[in-house]
């Protein structure tokens, strides 16, 4: 219980203009009922006059047809306040729409500014100053650097990249330039010895 008594109320979300066109719109509706309950009578007294002149009471009739007369009017009348009241409706609703577009307007100028106290026009002057300069001297040794070599380094340095890309770069092992040993001539008859005795056995295996 402490805790439903404690607890705060939330803002109310409805403002005074939701308010205002609530009580428009009931006050529209009952000029309508108005308007309809009249309109329903006028049709039951164009009737009834009519009756009366059938009867021969001409005089009654018209009295009634006068009262309908100022019916009438009185029915434009309030078509007319309808109007005017729908309109105002209308006035306010548009007017909600142009105050929250002024709303996010103001959001947005406010970011901006803020935005430019962080970033301000000599900071950006510097940083293009500074982008400028680098791009220029960038641009003086680039020129420097071509002016300096010849059609021969340049020759050269293209060779160079050549080789790097073959791998004409990579070291090898050295060639040894002493002589290789002779072989001695019973080392080599001796392959030719086993090559005759295991000849036979070939033989007798095929056969």
């Amino acid at each position: 219980m402490g805790n439903v008594f404690g607890r705060k109320s939330r803002p109310s979300r409805v403002t005074e203009q939701d308010k205002a066109i609530l009580q428009l719109k009931q006050q529209r509706d009952k000029l309508k009922q108005y308007q309809k309950r009249i309109t329903l009578q006028l049709e039951k007294e164009r009737l009834l006059a009519k009756q009366l002149l059938k009867d021969g009471r001409k005089e009654k009739a018209l009295l009634l047809l006068k009262k309908k007369r100022y019916q009438d009017q009185l029915l434009d009348k309030t078509e007319n306040q309808i109007s005017n009241l729908e309109r105002m409706v209308q006035d306010i609703e548009f007017m909600q729409i142009e105050m929250k577009v002024i709303e996010g307007l103001k959001v947005g100028n406010d970011c901006l500014e803020s935005m430019h106290k962080i970033m301000s026009i000599e900071e950006v002057e510097r940083i293009l100053d500074e982008t400028q300069e680098a791009i220029e001297y960038q641009r003086q040794i680039d020129e420097l650097l071509s002016g300096a070599l010849t059609q021969e380094d340049e020759d050269a340095v293209l060779a160079e990249l050549e080789a790097i890309t073959q791998g004409e770069d990579v070291a090898l092992p050295e060639v040894p330039t002493e002589p290789i040993p002779e072989v001695p001539e019973t080392a080599k008859a001796e392959p030719e010895r086993r090559e005759a005795k295991n000849k036979p056995d070939r033989e007798m295996l095929a056969a």
